[in-house]
């Protein structure tokens, strides 16, 4: 069983992410800010269904992304864990990028537009200094 329950958090059905991205989102930040360290095993997808009121396949389908992504390994009969080695080299700001250019792919947003969006914000923030 895991030792280590989600903290509070709030997920927003009326955001513009589902809420799956959102669930994986939380579990990205937590992993990488070491409130589950590698080795530590995560609450059951139906736990966390069950303690946020949400469905089961928004759960599944968050983990599964965390798993491909390496950052969780499933045990079958045994649960989902922090991977040992999660991804190699990347600092919070390294994940922060990596969650939002996520983020825009999930929402249709294509590479190309990204790399725009970024440069017109640049701008703009450098604009108001």
């Amino acid at each position: 069983m895991a030792d280590k329950p989600i903290p509070p958090f709030n997920l927003t059905e009326s955001a513009d992410l589902p809420l799956w991205v959102q669930l994986r989102d939380r579990f990205v930040y937590l992993i990488a800010s070491g409130y589950y360290a590698p080795g530590d095993q995560l609450p059951g997808v139906r736990k966390v269904a069950a303690d946020l009121r949400i469905s089961y396949n928004t759960v599944s389908k968050a983990y599964m992304s965390l798993e491909r992504e390496g950052r969780i390994v499933t045990r079958h009969g045994s649960g989902a864990y922090v991977a040992e080695a999660p991804v190699e080299g990347l600092s919070e700001v390294d994940l922060l990028a990596e969650d939002f250019v996520r983020t825009c792919l999930d929402k249709g947003v294509s590479a190309s537009e990204i790399g725009q969006l970024v440069t017109r914000t640049i701008r703009r923030i450098e604009n108001e200094g």
